[in-house]
């Protein structure tokens, strides 16, 4: 299990060159707001290879607000060899209650793709209840199948939703 470093302590191992920050938030994510220095490596592109820093430094692993670094532990842990690796406590979004620094673009206007992702399979959700409903009760199986594209992201790290967000128009040039 990965512990949680607070990111004061975290900044500190990383200026001292003792750790590296890995960002596991989607590309968009990491390009509107994501830490200095730290490596861009999306859980939904993870290949499952070794990821080490050198001698005597850790890995950090990051996302927004530590839930999703937290959630999946044991797959960042089995990446590391020896075990040396944290989660930054409470994500980028800690980070930057602390006051430390932050890069990247801010996108008001362009959501998250995970966010576009909730709006969409919740909207779809609503519409094959409504359907089946008012319609025909054959339009529940839409619902099933989102259920079943949740159930296949949330155990292989893969969302076929979310990449087909990421190639929207909108979402093109965040990911660029």
């Amino acid at each position: 299990m990965l512990k949680s470093l607070p990111p004061c302590d975290a900044a500190a191992l990383i200026d001292a060159g003792h750790a590296m920050l890995i960002d596991v938030r989607e590309a968009d994510e990491y390009a509107a707001r994501h830490i200095p220095g730290s490596l861009s490596m999306p859980l939904s592109l993870a290949n499952g290879g070794v990821l080490a820093c050198g001698h005597d430094c850790s890995l950090i692993f990051t996302c927004q607000t530590g839930r999703r670094t937290s959630s999946n532990a044991g797959r960042l842990l089995a990446r590391v060899p020896g075990g040396s690796a944290w989660v930054l406590e409470g994500g980028v979004e800690a980070w930057a209650r602390a006051g430390l620094p932050l890069a990247g673009r801010e996108t008001a206007s362009r959501l998250p793709i995970m966010r576009q992702l909730q709006i969409a399979t919740g909207l779809l959700v609503l519409a094959s209840v409504l359907l089946s409903i008012l319609l025909a009760p054959g339009w529940i199986a839409l619902a099933g199948l989102v259920g079943v594209g949740l159930s296949v992201a949330g155990t292989t790290g893969w969302c076929g939703m979310a990449h087909l967000l990421a190639a929207m128009p909108w979402n093109r040039r965040a990911t660029a």
